[in-house]
């Protein structure tokens, strides 16, 4: 291990927030002259832990279409327990396919590699290296630094693991009156555009609401909250 992997190691570890891993996120990728990084926590985090160098049109294209669920690289990675190189995986099917085209349209390189990370209650994440080049220069990068990257993805885990545990118990369980009534109504079955109008809020303010009730109660998506708040009894039908 170089001394420049040890440093970012040691900064890694140092990181008090996420700002300061995206930073290093970013000093990361210029140091090993790819196009983008990608640290996506797939549960038990919510969706501000992902980290990544993609254009923010491409990420909102990526979670709005539920993507995950069609991704090969993700399917790839939930078998798997060692790097996966994208270009093992079956991208025959049509929905991979467009998935991949559309993909590359919102600027996503042709070669990846992705490290399946694993850790306690379930939790599931993905490390992934992205970069356009031609296959024998893919091979040789791969060949010099995949245990790095490799190394580099635990650490980022295990910091945004720490950072979140931290902020949980900052946060407490405890709901502020707006979340309360944004959970409830889609509880009862509002649309998140009713719900807004019911509250005299923009969508954008509801979902702010949505997304600190989220943190709080520590789950993955708005269903689940709606669900963990209901059987804590934070919520009432």
């Amino acid at each position: 291990m170089g001394p420049k992997l040890e440093t970012f190691l040691e900064l890694v570890q140092q990181a008090k927030t996420l700002e300061d891993l995206r930073r290093l996120l970013h000093f990361l990728r210029d140091f090993y002259g790819v196009d983008h990084l990608i640290y996506h926590p797939l549960n038990t985090l919510p969706e501000e832990y992902i980290l990544l160098t993609y254009s923010t049109d491409w990420v909102a294209r990526y979670l709005e279409g539920n993507y995950a669920r069609i991704d090969p690289v993700v399917q790839g990675c939930f078998s798997r327990f060692g790097p996966v190189q994208w270009k093992t995986l079956d991208w025959s099917t049509k929905s991979s396919r467009n998935f991949l085209a559309e993909a590359i349209q919102g600027g996503v390189g042709n070669q990846g590699l992705s490290v399946p990370i694993r850790g306690p209650k379930g939790q599931f994440a993905m490390f992934t290296v992205n970069h356009r080049c031609s296959d024998r220069d893919w091979q040789l990068f791969s060949a010099q630094f995949q245990r790095d990257l490799i190394l580099i993805a635990y650490y980022l885990n295990s910091k945004a693991m720490e950072i979140a545990k931290g902020r949980e118990d900052a946060a407490g369980q405890s709901l502020s009156p707006r979340e309360i009534d944004a959970l409830t109504l889609l509880a009862l079955g509002y649309s998140r555009a009713l719900a807004a109008e019911n509250l005299r809020i923009s969508e954008n303010t509801l979902r702010s609401y949505i997304e600190a009730a989220r943190f709080k109660l520590g789950t993955a998506n708005t269903t689940h909250a709606v669900a963990t708040a209901l059987s804590r009894g934070l919520i009432v039908l």
